[in-house]
């Protein structure tokens, strides 16, 4: 079956059985012309002599190469890649050379993309271990010290209370979160799409943060007064979880008396472009690739202390994906930062 399957490569064979020929047919002329034995029915000599070392080459060409290719095929394991299995074996050197060059590129390529994903693995261990570690101590720690005898005293029996509740909302912040964008990742999470006006759910996420933005005197705007409304087709509830992720980020890293501008464009017929815009402190270029990669944190030390669980901006990205639709951030430091993305407008 295999044999039939054979990409039979004849350049070998012929010139092979050529130079043989040639050769030969040059000893023996001068051997006959030597003892003068020399006559017309040398002529058939070359024409019986070229087609038989041909078959001879090419029969153990089949036999002889096409048996160690396949082993190469075989013991190799090159038959595992589909592009390889779905060719016939061939003897030919130039193409086998070809196909072996472009599997090894493949799995250079193919190592190279595992060891990246390595690398990232064992940072998001490490990610969410930190995470997790961090209000799972504080929680044992405030809870181990009302077991010893806080707990008599009612002051510290409150406080304590009070702050192992924290971490343990902080635990179910990052567990929610977790959850959300696995769900997002295998399709599980269906949205559920509807016509809004996103005018109006920016303005409810304003109302929502507007004490929140008091506190570092940021103010929460428009880049003009949208008096009419702008439907788009989208799952509110997920845009609004988007939308506050922004505006809650602005906040949290812009500058004091500082501003929040959402503007909302036309972009093409049928998509419209959402912005968020603050003139915050700004990203460095070099955090921008890797800004949307869960617990990443462009400030390591201070950023904590800001709560969250670190997943909102992998959680934006996922939910708007989820839409098929796409987001953009850019930014400059000591200038501020823009995000912005897209939705389908209302037909």
């Amino acid at each position: 079956m295999q044999q039939k399957n054979l990409k039979k490569s004849y350049k070998f064979a012929l010139r092979t059985a050529l130079y043989v020929t040639l050769f030969t047919t040059f000893l023996v002329s001068v051997f006959l012309y030597h003892y003068h034995i020399i006559n017309w029915h040398f002529v058939f000599y070359p024409l019986v002599c070229f087609p038989f070392c041909f078959f001879i080459i090419q029969y153990r060409v089949e036999r002889f190469i096409y048996r160690r290719v396949k082993k190469i095929y075989d013991d190799l394991t090159l038959l595992e890649s589909t592009s390889l299995r779905q060719q016939p074996i061939t003897t030919d050197m130039g193409t086998l050379t070809k196909e072996i060059d472009k599997y090894a590129k493949n799995k250079k390529f193919e190592i190279e993309t595992l060891k990246i994903r390595e690398e990232y693995r064992k940072e998001f261990i490490g990610n969410v271990s930190h995470e997790l570690k961090t209000p799972l101590f504080t929680v044992q720690s405030y809870l181990l010290t009302l077991l010893d005898g806080g707990i008599e005293d009612e002051k510290i029996r409150k406080k304590y209370l009070a702050r192992a509740s924290k971490g343990v909302e902080r635990l179910t912040y990052i567990i929610k979160d977790l959850d959300m964008i696995t769900k997002l990742e295998v399709g599980v999470l269906s949205l559920e799409k509807e016509n809004f006006d996103i005018v109006k759910l920016v303005q409810n996420v304003f109302d929502l943060f507007e004490m929140k933005a008091a506190k570092k005197q940021i103010t929460l705007t428009f880049d003009i007064d949208y008096l009419d409304p702008i439907l788009v087709y989208a799952d509110k509830e997920r845009i609004q979880q988007v939308l506050t992720n922004l505006i809650v980020n602005s906040i949290k890293y812009g500058r004091e008396k500082g501003t929040t501008e959402v503007s909302i464009e036309n972009l093409i017929k049928n998509k419209a472009i959402i912005r968020v815009t603050d003139n915050g402190d700004g990203i460095a270029k070099a955090n921008l690739q890797r800004l949307f990669e869960r617990f990443y944190r462009v400030d390591k030390s201070g950023s904590r202390k800001e709560g969250g669980s670190g997943l909102g901006l992998s959680i934006v990205k996922h939910i708007i994906e989820a839409h098929e639709e796409k987001i953009y951030i850019e930014s400059e430091l000591g200038v501020g930062s823009e995000f912005s993305f897209t939705l389908e407008k209302t037909k």
